[in-house]
């Protein structure tokens, strides 16, 4: 009979990867129609995901909120399960912090662009909670003193929580990458004339990117306690 611990490892690997499938769809699906069939192509460098879930503007805005969505979804049950497995206290709240990261991933697909005020605040506590969460997690790493096979995971979440804080924080030094200094999450749609390399959608796509990373090796850490002997 499997162990309670192995049939919790098997719920979260489940749906972390459906999550993660999900929102890797989503995304990949809305790139492709974007620079298929509207006006012009899409540029990670230029272009944020906000744009990608423009309904009127992008072909399949449908396609990443619902993955945003729906992804989202399952991976705060993937972070629920997980906490339950967790020894320490660092590891309860690294995960309840990644669940509440996960449930503002959803809301900004259940709040695309189009509602611009719900939209901007969902994608200001993501930033948040992400950086919170990642660095809480090393802290957890630091204090049960992990295992070599998740050092992978030191590596995502430190680059990940660096890219959230950047984009976070930049704006406050004045530097004049946005007009009037304005924080990064307000500026997903709202410059006309951009350069080649616009920094809000840079930043954007860079901890988006880190993030699912470090996700990916929370998964495999998910798989490794799955092959450990049941109790």
């Amino acid at each position: 009979m499997i162990g309670k611990k192995q049939r919790l490892n098997r719920l979260a690997l489940g749906f972390g990867i459906l999550g993660l499938l999900g929102l890797l769809l989503g995304v990949i699906l809305s790139v492709a129609g974007y620079s298929a069939l509207a006006d012009d192509s899409f540029r990670l460098t230029n272009h944020t995901m906000s744009e990608l879930g423009n309904y009127g503007h992008s072909p399949f805005a449908v396609a990443l909120n619902g993955g945003l969505f729906f992804g989202s979804l399952s991976l705060v049950l993937f972070s629920l399960y997980s906490l339950q497995l967790s020894q320490t206290i660092t590891g309860v709240l690294s995960y309840l912090g990644l669940a509440v990261t996960c449930m503002a991933l959803a809301g900004i697909g259940l709040f695309p662009v189009n509602v611009y005020h719900l939209h901007v605040f969902m994608l200001k506590w993501f930033f948040i909670f992400g950086c919170a969460t990642t660095l809480m997690f090393m802290v957890n790493q630091a204090v049960s003193l992990a295992g070599n096979h998740l050092r992978w995971g030191w590596v995502t979440a430190l680059l990940s929580c660096i890219n959230f804080a950047v984009f976070l924080f930049l704006p406050l030094f004045e530097l004049d990458f946005t007009d009037g200094n304005r924080p990064f999450y307000q500026e997903m749609v709202l410059e006309i004339t951009r350069p080649h390399l616009w920094w809000p959608a840079v930043l954007q796509w860079l901890s988006l990117g880190w993030f699912i990373l470090w996700l990916a090796t929370l998964l495999l850490e998910c798989f490794h306690n799955l092959k450990q002997p049941s109790d």
